[in-house]
């Protein structure tokens, strides 16, 4: 007997209820009869003396009227004894309401065992249901916070990403960004300053020029003249396009009115393209459209006999009202001597001939790199034999020098080619391109701005995440001390009923 009084009864906690049953410790119809109890618990706990234990006792979650058991209906009444004393009759009674509603409800429990079966279906309930659910969401919390927090970094490299991208392309069209319409067109302002200063070094060009003749007079016996824009630009800087034009200085200049870009009244989600596309901006410049061979143009060349009041001409617009043709004697809209519209731009204001300058250069850039190379190869005897009859100007040449010359050449090109010149010149032929720039540019700081706010969004999140986490924490550590009390007084109820054998209620993990 003493071998069977030791050995433990280990009983799973999600089937204690139905040990519990099955060996009739408790009445099925328990359930009915804890319903009543309970009622009654909800109308005693309205009337409470004034006691800290008592508050203590129904405090945080697991104290509140529906987690109120058995044993803390025991506690009560231990209380209540002391604070009820005066009530006690000679008979040992209490008068007291308190004591009796309290008294009446643990005799209640006590009938067939009805409290057993209440703390072990709150035990199983806790175990199975209120831990795991607890858990879950403070994983959740936690598990949330990580995401946005590395949804906040994101956040904040993308935006770095596009501000650093955005100061990038404002320092290729050479701006600081803080205006970049007001920027784009005061760079616009000292287009003509700098594109000057390279009319003047283009005289340093005489020595390459002439070389690039003499060889090619030499090599080719090339009759016509080689070279004429730089030859022209050498000699004269950058003068008007007039003046390369008809060979004379023009007695009047109009230059063109420079239209100002419109204020800044792009939507935030509509880009204005402007007139990109049509023939000719307001500026009266011819845009840099290359005609594709093949395109219809609704130009006839074959007039129909509906057409021959027109001229023969379809103008593709069948809507619009009659176009009338004026044909004037050359010369008569502008008078002699007068460079007028582009005609008063410098060459290198001109788009026509700003590219025959360039192509030039490029053909000069050419000839001196081949030069070199061909230089380093003319040290035999059949080389030099080649040379014999060429020019001074040809044999007094070095490697050195011609590198020099090469050097200057780039350095022209070079200016005139940049990114930021070739933007210049796109804003100097159309004000919508700076509405165009503006946009595009505007659109990587207004995607960062939302990446920023996003981020700190995320971080709002993140916050909230953490404060769920820090109001979970505190609960789920309740539930776990209110499951472990439980689990002893469950444990040593049942332990009396068996002449004190240890009971393991196995299984029990919040």
């Amino acid at each position: 007997m003493e071998n069977i009084q030791n050995l433990p009864i280990d009983i799973q906690t999600s089937k204690l209820l139905d040990w519990l049953l099955d060996r009739r410790h408790c009445n099925l119809k328990w359930q009915s009869a804890v319903k009543s109890i309970r009622e009654k618990i909800n109308a005693a706990i309205q009337d409470m003396p004034e006691s800290e234990e008592i508050k203590q006792l129904l405090s945080g979650s697991c104290r509140s009227p529906e987690y109120i058991h058995y044993f803390h209906c025991l506690r009560i009444v231990e209380i209540l004894k002391g604070t009820e004393a005066s009530s006690k009759n000679i008979f040992g009674r209490y008068s007291s309401q308190r004591m009796k509603d309290w008294q009446e409800i643990v005799s209640l429990y006590e009938a067939d065992n009805i409290y057993l079966a209440e703390v072990a279906s709150l035990l199983s309930r806790n175990v199975s249901y209120e831990g795991p659910a607890l858990r879950k969401q403070l994983a959740k919390a936690q598990q949330l916070q990580q995401e946005l927090s590395r949804r906040e970094v994101e956040c904040q490299s993308s935006a770095a990403d596009l501000r650093e991208r955005y100061y990038a392309a404002c320092k290729q069209y050479g701006i600081t960004g803080e205006n970049v319409a007001r920027e784009l067109q005061a760079l616009v302002k000292d287009l003509p300053v700098v594109l000057e200063e390279v009319g003047r070094d283009a005289a340093k060009l005489e020595e390459h020029i002439q070389l690039y003749t003499a060889f090619t007079n030499f090599v080719c016996e090339w009759s016509e003249p080689v070279l004429p824009m730089l030859s022209f630009a050498q000699k004269r800087g950058n003068t008007t396009f007039y003046e390369w034009k008809m060979g004379k200085v023009p007695s009047v200049i109009e230059r063109p009115v420079v239209e100002e870009a419109p204020p800044d009244t792009v939507t935030e989600d509509t880009i204005d393209w402007g007139e990109f596309g049509k023939g000719t901006d307001t500026q009266g410049f011819t845009s840099a459209i290359t005609v594709e061979a093949g395109v219809d143009w609704g130009i006839s060349l074959e007039p129909s006999s509906e057409e021959a009041g027109a001229g023969g001409i379809d103008w593709g617009d069948s809507e619009a009202a009659p176009i009338e043709i004026e044909i004037v004697d050359a010369g008569t809209d502008c008078p002699e001597g007068v460079a007028r519209g582009e005609d008063a731009l410098s060459i290198l204001e001109n788009s026509q001939s700003r590219s025959q300058f360039i192509d030039e250069l490029m053909e000069l850039e050419v000839f001196l790199t081949q030069r070199i190379t061909e230089m380093g190869e003319e040290g035999d005897v059949v080389a030099m034999s080649q040379f014999q009859l060429a020019p001074s100007v040809i044999q007094g040449q070095s490697r050195e020098h011609v590198r020099e010359m090469l050097s200057e050449v780039r350095d022209l090109l070079g200016r005139l080619t940049s990114l930021r010149m070739q933007h210049l010149f796109m804003i100097q032929a159309s004000p919508r391109y700076v509405e165009r720039v503006s946009e595009v540019l505007r659109q990587k700081l207004k995607q960062a701005d939302i990446l920023v706010l996003k981020g700190a969004t995320m971080a709002e999140k993140r916050q909230e995440a953490l404060e769920e986490q820090s109001r979970l924490e505190p609960r789920v550590d309740l539930l776990a001390g209110c499951t472990r009390e439980l689990q002893k007084l469950i444990e040593a109820d049942i332990s009396k009923k068996y002449n004190k054998r240890p009971v393991n209620l196995m299984g029990v993990n919040i």
